[in-house]
């Protein structure tokens, strides 16, 4: 085994630690021999940030299983030593999901060590900085579309329904479903985003409470079909709404919980409009999808805006970025540079 750096070479990593004060991240100094078992070290030249890692580095949700804790559900890098033949010091990797960041220590360090079956080469026609703008969120609105397009939903077919399109996943996957040739309908409570929602290419922008039935003591079975599918990054009273407000034969991808992990639904839609309900979940995708995937996203599935959606922020910038999306006012990537 190779390593491009000494074992005792102390590196910059994001630790968060409970404390009786609660738990909060800092900058601190580690060394090598500090990271988990692996067979795997990457020397991370960008990360992400996510919801799940705002989670893991606040102490919420137990994301993490224990602290002291790095989070980061996204990395991206080249192979610094391996004890797997098939990854030689210098492969540009990425790594997203799995227990990453949650509940194993994760890509907010210069170095992460994983096990190889984790590990996915990065295109060609991507850099590390392009593959963490999209990260684990443009990969799960990937997901969404070819899920769709599985279950007969195409451009054709009419309008897609985003919800949360100023998040993460939100905002690329307005971005991917209108490269793909779909028209796509964006909603947000962010009034001040919706010129930068249609630069990403929403035809049309909805207020949240538009699609929702959080108000509705008695909600209608059925409401009027105004989408033929739909990306769902909110889940609860939302998703209500949406699966009710969905063509027949339509679909709509469910990713998401920010707005409650409950579902108050009906069989309705299911068994009159035939509505397909389709979960995603890009942290247990199996290893040839994400290739397939990858590959996808270098090339007929490429984010087309990625400098409008993606900006860097440094690891000690990180605490500031966190409270803003844990009190809903983030929106795009947020790239972490540790190279």
């Amino acid at each position: 085994m190779l390593h491009s750096a000494p074992v005792g070479q102390a590196f910059r990593a994001f630790v968060a630690r409970t404390t009786d004060a609660g738990t909060r991240g800092a900058v601190e100094e580690l060394t090598l021999d500090a990271l988990p078992a692996g067979d795997v070290t990457i020397a991370v030249e960008y990360s992400s940030l996510n919801y799940k890692d705002a989670l893991a580095a606040t102490g919420q949700n137990k994301v993490a299983a224990s602290y002291p804790h790095v989070p980061g559900i996204d990395a991206a890098g080249t192979v610094a030593a391996s004890t797997d033949p098939a990854w030689t010091p210098g492969t540009r990797v990425l790594v997203t999901g799995y227990e990453l960041g949650a509940p194993r220590w994760g890509g907010w360090a210069r170095y992460v060590r994983v096990p190889a079956d984790w590990v996915v080469r990065i295109p060609d026609a991507l850099s590390t900085f392009e593959a963490m703008a999209i990260g684990t969120a443009g990969f799960t609105a990937a997901l969404a579309v070819e899920a769709l397009a599985r279950n007969g939903t195409t451009p054709d077919s009419g309008p897609v329904v985003v919800t949360g399109a100023t998040g993460g996943v939100g905002c690329l996957g307005v971005d991917i479903f209108a490269g793909a040739g779909y028209r796509v309908i964006a909603v947000t409570g962010k009034a001040d985003q919706h010129d930068w929602l249609r630069r990403l290419g929403a035809t049309e922008i909805l207020p949240r409470e538009a699609v929702s039935l959080a108000n509705d003591a008695r909600p209608r079975p059925l409401l009027p079909a105004r989408w033929a599918g739909a990306l769902d990054n909110v889940g609860g009273a939302t998703l209500e709404a949406l699966v009710r407000g969905t063509q027949t034969g339509g679909n709509v991808a469910l990713c998401g919980l920010v707005g409650g992990a409950d579902y108050r639904g009906t069989v309705m839609p299911f068994i009159l409009r035939g509505v397909g309900l389709l979960g995603v979940t890009s942290s247990n995708t199996p290893m040839p999808v994400r290739q397939h995937l990858w590959q996808r996203l270098a090339t007929d599935l490429r984010p087309r805006h990625l400098a409008d959606v993606a900006r860097t922020v440094p690891l000690e910038a990180l605490p500031a970025e966190i409270d803003r999306m844990l009190a809903g006012q983030a929106f795009g990537r947020v790239v972490v540079p540790l190279g």
